[in-house]
């Protein structure tokens, strides 16, 4: 008897399905969710600041009084009205009809995150290669992996995505005879760090990327909740070829409906539609009604500028905490816009080692290994700013630190453990361009 296993189907699963592993975010959901922890771990955005009196009202006609057509089977493209209404969210961006936005070229989408196993589900076979800034979106890390795909992380420093080691990374795999399908990028106030794409860099990575025939995945979750002025007008507002551009109405209005969507070169759209019908059939008829009804009858570009507000001084709340309480020698990003920051603690502590230990101070956030497809991450966290008021952020820091104090202290009595294979870019401890 070689061994045994808890799970009879063991020998009976696909196999892209033996590499799947649960997401760290997820896994930290159930202890962060208690009252007596300061969770500084998710991404969720404060709903509270929604007018939830006026949105339950409209969510109620939208049942009672036209629910024959919203409880109703719908296609799987989405309805027009709310195609109509996303390319006029779009245009605040930039991505309007002169840069080749129509509705007839959106999608919509169970959420982002559909959004991105379409685009794997379209364009990746087993073994490619996905180029992704390191560290990248987790919840792009599992579409990958479920694809069989590869990827391969591109350093960031403090303006975003290095464009030379975007050219060193794609020169290498060719050389290697590896196939790279396309560069998943988040250009704006980027997850887990925070940093934006300078504007003289998007224009450099978009050549780099046509000069090389690869596609670009643009997500842009948070573009419209910058804090300092406008953000740089994203890629796809920039060049329409080979630039699918992926968005959520999660952040900006409510992560329950999972309404997402992507505007695609016109001859991807149908093969998207045809997978998506593949996997859902429609999108929910009544979750589009909401949020055609929430952009038509209600101020939304208002209540973007109440997130704003919120989130900024949330952010400040979470930046002069790691100032005043943050022991010596650890370093984080400063998002201007967004949800998150990303900090580089101390030389010798493991952020996933000491999860442990933060969560019995009743404190959590999300170690940085979450964040790259290789393992590296050790030394860095992930700290969300938008859900807990300004008072508790403080007092999460406060916990954090004194966690991380323990840990160097423990570390003068028993010496420290080498952390081996990361470098410094930027306030960030990254890998090279090394496949996972």
């Amino acid at each position: 008897m070689t061994g045994t296993t808890l799970d009879d189907y063991t020998d009976r699963y696909a196999r892209r399905v033996r590499g799947m592993t649960a997401s760290e975010i997820r896994a930290l959901f159930a202890v962060a969710s208690r009252p007596e922890v300061v969770s500084l771990a998710g991404g969720a955005p404060y709903i509270a600041a929604l007018p939830l009196d006026a949105v339950g009202e409209m969510l109620g006609k939208l049942g009672s009084e036209q629910g024959v057509t919203t409880l109703q089977y719908g296609i799987g493209q989405g309805t027009l009205e709310l195609r109509e209404r996303i390319c006029e969210v779009m245009a605040l961006s930039g991505i309007d009809a002169s840069c080749g936005a129509s509705p007839e070229d959106v999608v919509v989408t169970v959420g982002g995150q559909q959004a991105l196993d379409l685009v794997a589900r379209l364009f990746l076979d087993p073994g490619d290669v996905v180029l992704a800034e390191g560290p990248t979106y987790v919840g792009a890390l599992g579409v990958f992996q479920a694809a069989q795909a590869q990827v391969a992380h591109v350093p960031m420093d403090d303006e975003g995505l290095v464009p030379e080691a975007l050219e060193v990374a794609i020169a290498d795999l060719a050389r290697a005879g590896r196939r790279v399908k396309f560069l998943y990028t988040i250009p704006t106030y980027q997850n887990p760090t925070g940093v934006t794409l300078s504007e003289e860099r998007r224009e450099r990575v978009l050549d780099i990327c046509e000069r090389a025939g690869l596609l670009v995945v643009e997500d842009d979750p948070y573009g419209q909740l910058g804090f300092e002025g406008e953000a740089p007008a994203p890629l796809r507002a920039r060049r329409r070829d080979g630039v699918f551009y992926l968005g959520t109405f999660s952040k900006t209005f409510a992560p329950g409906l999972r309404v997402g969507w992507i505007l695609a070169p016109h001859a991807v759209r149908d093969k998207l539609v045809i997978a998506s019908e593949a996997q859902i059939l429609c999108p929910s008829g009544y979750a589009q009604a909401a949020v055609a009804t929430y952009l038509s009858t209600m101020p939304w570009r208002e209540q973007l500028k109440v997130y704003r507000e919120v989130y900024r001084e949330r952010r400040d709340a979470l930046l002069t905490a790691l100032e005043d309480l943050m022991p010596e020698g650890t370093t984080w990003t400063n998002p201007g816009g967004g949800l998150f920051v990303w900090a580089t603690l101390p030389a010798g502590l493991d952020a996933k080692a000491m999860m442990p230990r933060a969560i019995a101070a009743r404190v959590a956030y999300v170690p940085g290994t979450g964040f790259y497809a290789d393992g590296s991450g050790a030394g860095n966290v992930r700290l969300n700013f938008s859900f807990p008021p300004p008072e508790r952020i403080r007092e999460g820091v406060r916990r954090l630190a004194g966690v991380m104090e323990q840990e160097i202290a423990m570390r003068r009595v028993f010496g420290p453990v080498p952390a081996a294979g990361r470098r410094r870019q930027g306030g960030a401890d990254v890998p090279g361009p090394d496949l996972a």
